[in-house]
């Protein structure tokens, strides 16, 4: 079976990628020999990787992975890096805390558990951190020496990171109007950032042709060339969320969309869990998250649409603008199979949804996180979401990130002289 190998320093029939056992077309099921492809030959598909799992002893595997460490490599068994990943250097993210909501939830009239599974808690402060640590083990596998990714914000200052972590060289394309916090989050691990005049899309392009061009020899990009590997990343949320509720699926999943990759990979990870016996097989909903600015697989979805029409992107949730995702068609698939939906909210929602997680629960969200609870809140209203059930809803990044979206309620309460009567002439003294 032909595999391509353009860009690969490493002969791909010995690499030591664990359970990885091949990579498997989504659309026609041709399989593929592990490499730094993502693209079927035949169909021209997209490709995930497939694996050789243990079998036969779910018991022994719950186990080891509870012995493991308090990252994401406990679950190194069900991803595709070596055995031996937890003693190379790396940042090590994951386990990040499932926050129980319960003054959210009071908000919100729920009644049964609503969970926050709170990402901002990684290294570099977003999601980000797990996918990208998949692509470096697969960056490594493959002989390259440079690190590179088209980003929204917080893919680029992850693979910074990271790169700077493992000793590899760095370089990374964002869109030229991100938000000034993110490119200094970037930028400051020493690596370089280019930046494209254009939106996301464009600097996708860009990389696209970049990666065929000799200029791109030895370059390892997370999520192109090393896509496959890197998506898997995503996974680790759902199993983190399910351990972390003993070893329970959630009933509903509200997950914020860009790309749609960390929706897909979060149902493929469900699915593993159930056909690996490590949890109950049982029904449960995921919901789509997306700005209404930048809304294409919510758009598709109201239609009843099975393809997903590009947009140009015109919101604050920059890190979700993405007009044409890769991934729209899965979560439309996803969405439609499990019960669930794909919903959008405006800017002035997220930004209200932002201090409504900040006030209940002491959480702090980037925009994308305002996205996701602005829609938990739509759904519930709406009546898509049971208010009754087990729901968890995720916040991919910190509001650090961007403080711009804020800023203009996140202010003093008032400015006063240093003395107990301008206090009181605040009327901020309590009996």
């Amino acid at each position: 079976m032909a595999v391509q190998t353009a860009a690969s320093t490493t002969d791909t029939t010995t690499v030591d990628l664990g359970p990885a056992a091949a990579l498997s077309c989504r659309e026609c099921g041709e399989r593929f020999a592990l490499g730094p492809i993502f693209a079927c030959e035949l169909c021209f598909g997209p490709l995930e990787v497939a694996y050789d799992f243990p079998v036969g002893d779910p018991e022994g595997l719950r186990k080891k992975i509870e012995s493991g460490p308090e990252n994401v490599w406990r679950y190194a068994p069900l991803l595709p890096v070596p055995a031996d990943v937890a003693s190379k250097p790396n940042l090590n993210p994951g386990w990040t805390q499932l926050v129980k909501a319960d003054n959210l939830a009071r908000e919100l009239g729920v009644t049964g558990r609503l969970y926050v599974k709170d990402d901002s808690g990684n290294p570099t402060h977003s999601f980000k951190d797990r996918v990208v640590a998949q692509a470096v083990e697969a960056a490594r596998a493959f002989g390259y020496t440079t690190l590179s990714c088209s980003s929204t914000g917080n893919l680029a200052g992850a693979v910074g990171a990271a790169a700077a972590r493992a000793g590899l060289r760095s370089c990374v394309f964002i869109p030229h109007d991100l938000e000034q916090a993110k490119v200094v989050t970037a930028a400051v691990y020493g690596g370089e950032l280019v930046a494209i005049e254009g939106t996301y899309d464009d600097v996708n392009r860009f990389c696209s042709e970049l990666i065929g061009d000799p200029l791109g020899e030895g370059w390892g990009f997370t999520n192109v060339n090393l896509r496959p590997y890197y998506g898997e990343g995503s996974k680790t949320l759902a199993y983190e969320i399910c351990e972390q509720l003993g070893w329970e699926i959630p009933d509903q999943i509200v997950i914020p969309v860009a790309s749609g990759s960390q929706l897909t990979k979060i149902d493929k990870g469900l699915q593993e869990l159930i056909k690996l016996g490590l949890v109950a097989d049982k029904p449960y909903k995921i919901f789509g998250a997306q700005a209404t600015g930048c809304s294409p697989v919510s758009t598709a979805f109201k239609a009843g649409h099975d393809v997903v029409r590009p947009q140009k992107p015109d919101t604050i949730a920059k890190s979700l603008a993405i007009g044409n995702p890769a991934d729209g068609p899965y979560v439309l698939d996803i969405a439609r199979r499990t019960g669930g939906a794909v919903e959008d909210v405006d800017d002035a929602a997220v930004v209200e949804a932002i201090s409504l997680l900040a006030r209940t629960e002491g959480i702090f969200a980037e925009t994308a996180g305002g996205v996701t609870l602005g829609v938990t809140k739509k759904l519930i209203e709406n009546g898509q979401l049971d208010p009754t059930l087990t729901t968890v809803a995720i916040n991919t990044g910190d509001g650090l990130k961007t403080l711009d979206a804020v800023a203009d309620r996140a202010r003093p309460t008032a400015t006063i002289k240093p003395n107990l009567d301008a206090f009181r002439a605040a009327g901020l003294a309590t009996d």
